[in-house]
């Protein structure tokens, strides 16, 4: 439940078009409920301005069904992350509105048009196409967290001169996402180009030096622009959460 949500109930009961009895029904299960195999958080949103998003890896498909089943109608539009495209296919079978998003392997639920909360744009970069995984999520999530959202890809430290035509993009977003394997060199040079956030993503992009993003890991945390900030490897959603909160109006 979100806080408009709840301001409209409390706002029903006051002027008696909702029962107390009726409103205690619907916050009977605020703020979580026990469905066997997960504690469903419907409290969430009003704690944090997000709501509960489902990681999907590790989970099966009739685990995702469950838990979306208990979310819908409570907690407005539903995101579920890091999800195969066998797993896909079960739950939309469930849920025909659903739609599978390829590239970021991520499933959006919308009963409700996103409300645009942001008051900028967040750009989503990244330095290969290879890359393009881990920021197709940072764009899917946060353009569910209703922001606007752009993106450009392909644009690393090999061929800096593809990052530099692109200028004017970087200067007019309000949070830019960047995401990089190999070195991870790319949040270093955007960082010392603009003066608004930058959310560094390393990828496990790369070869057997990199260690599956380590490399570009520890590089991305020894950045010599100031003011980059760090994400786990892969990581594009906890990126996107934190640039949505960055960009709230």
């Amino acid at each position: 439940m979100n806080q408009e949500k709840l301001k409209i109930m409390l706002d029903s009961v006051q002027h008696g078009g909702l029962s107390v009895d009726e409103a205690m029904q619907q916050l009977r299960h605020l703020p979580f409920q026990d469905i066997g195999c997960a504690q469903v958080d419907h409290h969430r949103h009003l704690r944090q301005g997000m709501p509960e998003m489902i990681f999907g890896e590790g989970k099966t498909a009739e685990q995702i069904v469950a838990i979306i089943t208990a979310m819908v109608g409570r907690d407005g539009n539903i995101l579920v992350t890091r999800l195969d495209c066998e797993k896909a296919k079960n739950v939309v079978r469930a849920f025909p509105a659903a739609h599978y998003h390829v590239e970021a392997r991520c499933l959006t639920l919308e009963t409700l048009t996103p409300e645009q909360r942001g008051k900028g744009t967040i750009l989503v970069v990244s330095a290969g196409t290879s890359d393009i995984p881990v920021a197709a999520e940072a764009v899917v999530t946060a353009r569910f967290l209703g922001n606007r959202v752009e993106q450009i890809y392909d644009v690393g430290v090999a061929g800096i001169h593809r990052l530099l035509a692109r200028r004017e993009e970087l200067a007019a977003a309000a949070v830019i996402v960047v995401v990089a394997g190999m070195e991870g060199a790319l949040p270093s040079v955007v960082g010392g180009l603009v003066d608004k956030p930058v959310i560094a993503v390393p990828t496990s992009v790369g070869y057997g030096a990199s260690f599956g993003g380590i490399a570009a890991l520890l590089g991305m945390l020894n950045s010599c622009a100031a003011g980059v900030t760090v994400v786990n490897i892969d990581n594009g959603f906890g990126a996107a959460c934190a640039a949505s909160l960055m960009n709230r109006i």
